[in-house]
């Protein structure tokens, strides 16, 4: 199959399979006598696994590991627990910081009343008088 087919029946876009082929995620595939790039069910699984770990947030990293252990079919899936179980814990964090900027945004929005004018709004006030802190190093595999 073309490029456009593998695409379609992946649901993603020609660049996105392009993109995953320069990242290693994808390999190759054959090309044709006319040098167009022919596919096979085996890319399209690989593609349809790709995608499932994208969905789930999963950087090209995590997937890369996955996909790694995964051409090691006589191994234990040991491996594949730990990237999940480190995957849990920084969707753990992320959830955490969300909360907190959810209360942030909250604690701003109880500061105005929809009656006021704009000079006296408390959400821009408030913004205007916000100390920001320093940019802390994020603890999740996103950086």
């Amino acid at each position: 199959m073309k490029i456009g087919e593998l695409a379609h029946v992946g649901q993603c876009t020609v660049g996105t399979v392009r993109y995953y082929e320069k990242e290693g995620l994808l390999a190759p595939p054959a090309r044709t006598a006319a040098n167009y790039r022919s596919y096979t069910h085996i890319h399209v699984d690989r593609l349809r696994f790709i995608r499932n770990c994208r969905a789930l947030d999963m950087t090209h990293g995590e997937i890369r590991a996955l996909l790694s252990l995964i051409d090691q079919p006589a191994s234990d899936c040991g491996g594949v627990n730990q990237l999940l179980d480190e995957h849990i814990a920084h969707v753990d964090i992320r959830i955490a910081e969300l909360f907190q900027l959810k209360q942030q945004l909250s604690e701003l929005r109880q500061r105005c009343q929809n009656d006021q004018t704009m000079d006296a709004c408390g959400i821009l006030q408030g913004l205007a008088s916000m100390e920001t802190e320093p940019r802390h190093e994020r603890n999740t595999h996103l950086g």
